[in-house]
């Protein structure tokens, strides 16, 4: 998808509501409980216009519910959070009024063309006329898929449904973009064209996006991510910073018995080792020597050894200790 900057950046010259008090979600202590467990504790964070902020984590570690709760689809219960300077807790229809939500399952009517699908959102927040066949028009063009404006959605690949769902979110002008897990189902092309454009757009426009994601290549490409676990915030930063304080490259090493040679290699090298699912795990810094050193004192242990840069889920399991994969016992 080849992003017109300039249609990006003239796309909220028109409509533009007027100024609030704050361009920022502030979120503190947010809590939140369900019969049958406790899905957030204690969430505090702050997001600034112009940021693209990413909520990471796997399956079930309560960023659905966060996302909800932000998206004013359920109250909050315990904590405050502010939106635009508006309490989400008693301001709520001020608050809608900022808002572009992207939910995780389509919200686009596929007999509806992508024009018609546009024009019926637009019906909703009061506008009609000139204004409306305007927005749409830059928005189509914006996106890409103004040459097929009369196309029932449908037929649509996922890439191009997942464009009109988000152009449909900008329709009003809003101040505040939340997707959920918006490349779910996409291929990487696909992925990296969504991902480029939403860098685009919070750069061109100040406009805030928050977006949830259990897709490590995702929360990449945020300004900063937010790290949950079971319900918790276990990290907040730059990617970067985040990965930074793993320490080292990560190793991974498959062997035959890794309780015996985890404790060998804790003796001889005084490096703390973990079992994972993938074998044994550790840290160090010049991980290409250390590698050549394990393999010469343990030859015949050693199945397989491979080594690499730390990523996010370097990160999640060096912070909680468990791997970074979907809670079967849990909902989001």
């Amino acid at each position: 998808m080849v992003v017109d900057t300039e249609v990006v950046n003239s796309i909220t010259t028109e409509s533009r509501k007027p100024e609030v008090s704050e361009n920022r979600i502030d979120v503190k202590n947010l809590s939140h409980a369900y019969p049958e467990r406790r899905a957030l504790e204690n969430v505090s964070f702050s997001v600034s216009s112009g940021e693209i902020f990413g909520l990471l984590g796997p399956n079930g570690s309560g960023k659905t519910t966060l996302f909800k709760i932000l998206s004013t689809l359920i109250p909050i219960t315990s904590g405050t959070a502010h939106i635009l300077g508006y309490n989400l807790a008693t301001e709520v229809r001020m608050i809608r009024d900022f808002l572009g939500v992207v939910f995780q399952h389509p919200g686009l009517d596929g007999k509806l063309t992508i024009v018609e699908n546009l024009r019926h959102h637009g019906h909703l927040y009061g506008l009609s006329g000139k204004t409306l066949h305007h927005r749409i028009s830059e928005l189509l063009e914006c996106f890409g898929v103004a040459d097929r404006a009369k196309e029932h959605v449908e037929i649509l690949s996922g890439g191009l449904k997942r464009r009109v769902e988000i152009a449909k979110a900008l329709l009003h002008t809003p101040r505040v973009l939340m997707l959920d897990e918006p490349t779910s189902g996409l291929d990487m092309t696909a992925r990296q064209q969504l991902n480029n454009y939403l860098g685009a757009l919070a750069q061109t426009q100040d406009i805030l996006v928050l977006m949830t994601t259990h897709l490590l290549e995702d929360a990449e490409t945020c300004d900063r991510v937010g790290i949950l676990d079971d319900g918790r915030l276990v990290a907040l930063g730059e990617p970067d910073e985040l990965k930074a304080e793993v320490g080292g490259d990560v190793i991974l090493i498959e062997t035959t018995d890794s309780d015996i040679l985890g404790t060998a290699i804790t003796e001889r090298f005084g490096i703390s080792t973990a079992l994972t699912d993938d074998g044994l795990r550790l840290e160090c810094e010049r991980g290409h020597e250390f590698v050549r050193d394990v393999v010469a004192t343990f030859p015949d242990e050693i199945q397989s050894i491979r080594f690499g840069k730390p990523t996010l889920a370097d990160v999640f399991i060096k912070l909680t200790g468990n791997p970074f994969q979907e809670r079967k016992d849990r909902q989001n």
